[in-house]
């Protein structure tokens, strides 16, 4: 699984904190949106989003209108996912 830990805003108030993926958004991320481009991507392949809670409906759409929105989940869910799949390896 990609990680959101290679979204860090280094420039928030809280350095590494996980900020919402949405344009000009620096409010702390809750959600991850998973996705992929079926015609760039593997079907297994997923890239992230991060999402706070005002714009996960938004970057949700944009994302499902095109096919690419495979999966959305919260952040700790996702975080606890990569704990387990790096244990398991």
């Amino acid at each position: 699984m990609n990680s959101p830990d290679s979204l860090l805003f280094p420039g928030s108030a809280d350095a590494g904190a996980t900020v919402c993926s949405a344009k000009g958004c620096r409010s702390a991320a809750v959600w991850v949106l998973a996705w992929n481009n079926p015609k760039l991507h593997t079907p297994e392949r997923r890239k992230t989003w991060l999402a706070c809670d005002e714009h996960r409906e938004h970057l949700s759409q944009f994302l499902g209108l095109r096919g690419f929105l495979k999966d959305v989940v919260t952040l700790e869910e996702w975080e606890k996912g990569d704990a387990r799949s790096a244990s398991d390896g």
